[in-house]
């Protein structure tokens, strides 16, 4: 279709070459494409383990390996759509004020071409200005939001930034639609029996763990798609959701979570709604065995560019 298509393995050996998100050219161009793989390495935000600035870097690594058709979801991606990696936005270590400026300065760019930005975290808070960027061009968005915690707590030490807050942050900015948002998969132990409360106050429909089981995967993604409905939705993975026998390599883990395969079949019964912006976050590669975090946090990506595909056939 395009330039802006992976390199095969025909042409260069898969082990060979720049690491570039499946091989995509690495560019910065906002035109002739629909989305943009975008590394923000960032973890400053954390509350335990830190080394998720290290998570774009180890997700391209092992992204490599992807091939374009995709057969659960039944689309060759670069038949349909073209991307480039964008390479990392800039980052400022121990300033999130800054680093949330820079990002959404960093994004602004795609985001006024109409392109989707599809970011490799990074620890959670990035979240936040990738909203903010997204909804200066396209109003407040939906929220689909897969994650072991809901992240709307108030604050941490007295500070309103961090890997935990995010979301109640961005309903503060009136960056998100609730009545059309939902968090899914939410699990652990917590600090107090109502701490899923918060969530629910500012308006989300939390969908936890026990609630998904008794659901099953089918009606979990059905219900989400009746929730969005038309609104345009920005979609973040946490790799936390997934359980850590799955997901070592990760900040916050949590047992109990979903499997590979589970967490797979979830993002793809997403097809068919309006995505703005996608992002998986909480890759940490020091506490990864055998790269499986990582190839996780790739394929979700890659699960993600097939939506995105699908929905260009749609709209034809």
């Amino acid at each position: 279709m395009t330039e802006y298509k992976p390199v095969t393995e025909i042409q260069l050996p898969k082990f060979a070459g720049i690491k570039t998100f499946m091989r995509l050219p690495h560019l910065q161009v906002a035109e002739g494409i629909d989305f943009a793989v975008v590394g923000i390495p960032w973890d400053g935000g954390t509350s335990y383990r830190t080394g998720q600035r290290m998570g774009p870097d180890a997700i391209r690594r092992v992204s490599g390996t992807l091939r374009p058709f995709n057969p659960g979801l039944d689309v060759g991606i670069f038949d349909h759509c073209a991307g480039v990696d964008w390479g990392d936005l800039t980052v400022v270590p121990g300033y999130i004020e800054d680093t949330y400026a820079r990002i959404e300065a960093g994004l602004a760019p795609l985001v006024q071409s109409g392109v989707i930005p599809v970011a490799l975290g990074g620890d959670h808070a990035i979240s936040l200005p990738e909203l903010r960027a997204l909804v200066r061009v396209h109003g407040p968005v939906a929220l689909v939001h897969f994650d072991s915690h809901t992240d709307t707590a108030e604050q941490y030490f007295g500070r309103p930034y961090y890997h935990g807050s995010m979301f109640r942050r961005a309903m503060e900015e009136q960056l998100l639609i609730a009545d059309h948002s939902v968090q899914v998969g939410m699990h652990g132990t917590m600090h107090t029996r109502d701490a899923w409360e918060e969530s629910k106050s500012l308006g989300f429909d939390v969908i936890p763990m026990q609630r998904l089981r008794e659901m099953g995967l089918p009606a979990v993604a059905e219900h989400i798609r009746q929730r969005v409905g038309g609104q345009k939705t920005f979609v973040t993975f946490d790799i936390d959701v997934v359980d850590p026998a799955f997901a070592p390599g990760t900040g916050t883990p949590e047992v109990g979570g979903l499997s590979s395969a589970e967490a797979i079949e979830l993002v793809r019964g997403l097809k068919g709604l309006n995505f703005v912006g996608f992002d998986v976050v909480e890759v940490l590669p020091d506490y990864d065995v055998a790269e499986i975090t990582a190839l996780l946090g790739a394929n979700i990506v890659y699960e993600f560019l097939s939506l995105i595909a699908l929905n260009k056939i749609d709209s034809r």
